[in-house]
Parts: C-alpha cells; sequence; structure tokens
C-alpha cells in the first residue's frame, strides 16, 4: 500500500522557496541578439551585437570554434579588466553589454562562436554565432583587366600599321611623280 506524505504548509513553502531560487537563477542571465548568422568578405570587419542582463557584474567569455579547434578569444567585465589572447589582441574590440568586433578577418575566422556570461553565484549561460568569411574573387577584375590591355595592344598596333602603310603610300606617290617627269638634259637657255 502506497503512503503519501501529507504536505504542511512548511513544506510548502520550502518547496516554493526553492522552486522560486530556482526561476531566478534560470532568469538571472540573459543574453539578447539581432543577428546570430553573419557573413563578411576577407578584410572586413565583423560586429557580434549580444545584449546582456545580469545579476551583479558578469564575466563575459568569448570563445572560437571551428572543426577541432577551439580557443579562447578573450574574457572580461563589463566596466574592469580585459583580458583578449595575443592571437586576436589587434583586432578585437570588447564592448561592455557583450558585444565583441571583430577587424580585418580572414578566412581561418569561419566558424562558431559562443559568448558565455557567468554571473557572480557562478552560474552561467552561453550564446553562439555563426561566422562565414568569403573570399573576395579578382578573376573578373584580372580577366577585365588582362582583357583590356590586349585590345589596348592590338589597336595600338594597327594604329601603327595604318601609320607606317600611309608613310609607304606617300614614299610611292612621290616616286612615281618623279618618275613621270619629263629629263630635260637637252634645255638651252635662250639670252634676252
Amino acid at each position: 500500500m502506497l503512503h503519501f506524505k501529507t504536505w504542511d504548509v512548511q513544506d510548502a513553502a520550502v518547496f516554493l522557496s526553492i522552486f522560486l531560487f530556482m526561476c531566478h537563477l534560470a532568469a538571472a542571465i540573459t543574453i539578447q541578439s539581432p543577428q546570430r548568422s553573419l557573413t563578411r568578405s576577407v578584410q572586413e570587419d565583423v560586429f557580434f551585437s549580444a545584449d546582456i542582463t545580469c545579476d551583479g557584474i558578469p564575466t563575459i567569455q568569448w570563445t572560437f570554434m571551428s572543426g577541432a579547434v577551439s580557443r579562447s578569444i578573450g574574457t572580461w567585465l563589463p566596466g574592469g579588466a580585459t583580458n583578449i589572447t595575443d592571437d586576436y589582441s589587434s583586432r578585437v574590440k570588447a564592448y561592455s553589454n557583450g558585444s565583441m568586433g571583430l577587424s580585418d578577418l580572414r578566412l581561418q575566422d569561419t566558424g562558431f562562436y559562443v559568448i558565455t556570461v557567468t554571473d557572480v553565484s557562478g552560474s552561467s549561460k552561453d550564446t553562439g554565432f555563426v561566422l562565414k568569411v568569403n573570399e573576395v574573387l579578382y578573376e573578373d577584375f584580372q580577366y577585365l583587366a588582362v582583357s583590356a590591355l590586349a585590345l589596348a595592344a592590338v589597336a595600338g598596333l594597327l594604329m601603327l600599321t595604318v601609320w607606317l602603310i600611309e608613310k609607304l603610300y606617300r614614299k610611292i606617290l612621290a616616286w612615281r611623280k618623279r618618275k613621270k617627269m619629263p629629263e630635260n638634259d637637252a634645255t638651252e637657255l635662250q639670252p634676252l
């Protein structure tokens, strides 16, 4: 036979306190972001927009993951100390609301970026961002430049050829004109 324990007011109060505390912990940290999938080109900048709310001063940590690679980008306290790793020190800008700017993108920056927010009680929450870095294709511009250069060279050769043919034509006309002139070797001058 099953025996059920009857709850008294004290048991209900403890249960309610634990339930409210768990709800408080679950809602103690929020991370909001308008866009979590970003696409940029090589050498551009990207801004990972995050707006965190937390009881007390949180610790913000960003991590990069791609395939088998996982490395820390940096950790900071809003309005406090900032610790950016050497790999990212010249390219990362940390913001007190949790956002992060990454400049001069490389193809290797394609991957998954995770922000982890930890409050003073030790509870944490994280959110991920996906970044795709595209290579700028200059082949079309190179093809256009090479084509324009080739056409300019052909145009130059055609102009040179027309100029040479025109010079040759004038020389031939002058030669024919001299050839048609009668020779005056027997002409005498009469005295006046």
